[in-house]
């Protein structure tokens, strides 16, 4: 004997599943912290892709005089069937500032422009491709000094002891 197909609202869930698995998967990872915390090597890691292979590495008075960019890395990954269409959007020069007092705004104003890109596409007409660009995770690396500053790093008013 074999069983129905049932095509009524129940299956709903299913139905979505088998859809999102088959058209995949949009992610967005921000990570943000000072250079040399680790956040390359954790996302490629995590991922085993190595995403920063063309990336320049800046020497102590460039990243001094660097502000906090916003720079996006895209790469498909697809595992066991399922795809993901990975994002990482990195910010070199993030806390790597000698004043940090505002550091934090680019990174903000890039996450709130993100979410209102994507409501003025859900609230258009053609809503059949909206690219989804909106951070879904921030990653924020602690440097490990704890609550002080390091012997011999730069202070306002001079290096500390």
């Amino acid at each position: 004997f074999q069983e129905k197909q049932y095509v009524g609202f129940a299956t709903l869930p299913n139905q979505v599943h088998r859809k999102s698995v088959k058209k995949g998967f949009d992610f967005t990872l921000m990570v943000a912290g000072e250079s040399g915390m680790g956040k390359s090597t954790l996302v490629n890691s995590l991922f085993l892709t190595d995403l920063y292979k063309d990336r320049k590495l800046l020497n102590a008075e460039e990243r001094i005089n660097q502000t906090v960019e916003i720079i996006k890395h895209t790469v498909d990954i697809e595992e066991k069937g399922v795809k993901l269409k990975l994002t990482i959007v990195d910010t070199p020069g993030f806390g790597d500032a000698v004043n940090n007092n505002e550091c934090w705004k680019p990174i903000t104003d890039y996450i709130d422009q993100q979410f209102e890109q994507y409501f003025r596409d859900e609230s258009g007409l053609n809503r059949k491709n909206i690219q989804d660009n909106r951070v879904h995770c921030c990653l924020y690396f602690i440097p490990p000094f704890g609550h002080g500053r390091p012997p011999g790093s730069y202070t306002s008013s001079g290096f500390s002891e």
